[in-house]
């Protein structure tokens, strides 16, 4: 959770760090596809903020729960059946609602990141939003597992000035998540600070240096 104030889900992003709880009983199931305008439906932006970059944990996190259930309800069947005892197999529910929860706790988790601020979207049954302004980023790191690595996915986590921190957990890309939150991927990797005439007047600078060297 964020270090700062609690507030409604109507606070504007110029409020302190805002972390918010609210049964949300029209969240469903977001998509890669999702516009910006449904992720102002809980964001509450301001109208000079922009978004730059929007996107949630990657899908194939729900893998190991789904292999999970599958176990459960092969054990469940199995144990049924050598056991003569058919309520066993009830078990196996557990095993379907494992995936299905995971794939739901994914689906409705979304990040966002805007020129003023980050924020994090949590919750099935009910909503979480948290709040770090950007000028309180202190530092940011950037962490990849063995799985993370081979496929291109990770966590970026990052700590705000005075206590409270936000992860984006199992990202796409953290690498250029990262740079979009330090603000890296704005510059120009090819433009060189400040003007010709600048540079032209370091250049006489530097001759002008050279020849009082010579002498």
């Amino acid at each position: 959770m964020t270090g700062g104030d609690s507030g409604p889900a109507g606070s504007t992003p110029d409020d302190p760090d805002v972390t918010e709880s609210a049964t949300d009983s029209t969240a469903g199931s977001a998509t890669d596809s999702e516009p910006v305008a449904a992720v102002d439906d809980w964001l509450a932006r301001g109208d000079d903020e922009t978004v730059r970059w929007e996107g949630r944990p990657r899908i194939q996190t729900v893998i190991p729960a789904a292999v999970v259930g599958l176990a459960i309800v092969v054990v469940a069947a199995v144990a049924a059946a050598a056991n003569g005892v058919p309520e066993l197999a009830v078990a196996g529910l557990v095993g379907f609602l494992l995936p299905a929860w995971s794939y739901l706790r994914v689906t409705n988790t979304r990040y966002v990141v805007t020129d003023r601020a980050l924020y994090r979207k949590t919750g099935v049954l009910s909503r979480t939003v948290q709040r770090v302004s950007l000028d309180r980023v202190q530092n940011s790191a950037l962490s990849q597992g063995v799985t993370g690595s081979l496929f291109g996915y990770g966590t970026v986590a990052v700590e705000a000035a005075g206590g409270g921190a936000i992860r984006f957990d199992d990202v796409d890309d953290p690498g250029a998540v990262r740079d979009r939150i330090e603000g890296r991927d704005d510059r120009d990797g090819d433009e060189l600070p400040g003007t010709v005439e600048q540079w032209a007047a370091v250049r006489d600078e530097v001759r002008a240096l050279r020849a009082a060297l010579e002498r």
